[in-house]
């Protein structure tokens, strides 16, 4: 399990404070259960920066997935900081979040082989963050890259609808190919704890990386601890006031 921590960041830049602090919730992922710590650094930081993947990086003793786009700027991040894996995704500079997987057009795919190629000098494996497309997947380059991360929104969204089992094929489909040719297969975008156990069906799936449902959860779930807290602490200084 992959536990994306971009939300947090999200919730700290909306008040440009220090709080919440995505290095604090990346030690609760871990001693929670997590595999691994995902955060997407944007090119816009609009959430995670290099301080937060640094941070985290040095002492989260759990393997860190980096998001990013394949650019100049995002690829010497990389390599300066050397993630255990880097997960190429494409960017938007409008959207909310990630909409759709890489297009593998020839001029990427050789920004992608230069790429790789450093990677593998630095220890830093290549993730592509791909739709379930056979024919886009099978542009995928033989070597540079060990794992495929489907996207899985399309299902997500279509989940509980007549659409569902089309989409829910897409995934086998994909997942099949991908392990034929080697690859490791991983899933997430729009995973809650209602369309997980159906995207567990997925054959050869060994990874599966969840963000906003689990922050938003943990948003509802503590709640009610937060608020008691405050009041606890009212009721403690107005009776020590005399009131």
């Amino acid at each position: 399990l992959g536990v994306n921590i971009d939300q947090v960041a999200t919730l700290r830049q909306a008040r440009g404070e220090f709080d919440p602090d995505p290095l604090a919730a990346a030690h609760l992922a871990r001693l929670a259960g997590a595999d691994q710590i995902v955060l997407h650094v944007r090119e816009d930081r609009r959430h995670a920066n290099e301080h937060d993947l640094r941070r985290i990086r040095e002492t989260a003793s759990l393997p860190v997935n980096l998001e990013m786009a394949l650019t100049e700027e995002m690829a010497d991040l990389a390599l300066t900081l050397s993630p255990d894996r880097v997960t190429l995704v494409p960017e938007k500079r409008n959207e909310r979040t990630t909409e759709g997987g890489l297009v593998l057009t020839s001029d990427y795919l050789k920004s992608l082989d230069l790429f790789s190629e450093r990677c593998a000098k630095r220890g830093v494996r290549v993730s592509l963050f791909m739709d379930p497309d056979p024919e886009m997947l099978g542009k995928i380059p033989p070597s540079g890259v060990d794992q495929v991360e489907l996207h899985t929104g399309p299902f997500a969204r279509s989940f509980g609808t007549p659409r569902e089992e089309e989409e829910f094929g897409r995934l086998i489909l994909s997942a099949t190919l991908l392990s034929r040719r080697g690859l490791v297969v991983a899933a997430g975008h729009g995973l809650t704890p209602f369309n997980l156990p159906r995207v567990l069906d997925i054959p050869g799936l060994a990874e599966v990386n969840i963000g906003h449902s689990i922050i938003a959860r943990a948003v509802l779930f503590g709640l009610r601890e937060a608020v008691s807290e405050v009041k606890t602490l009212l009721f403690r200084t107005c009776d020590g006031g005399g009131t």
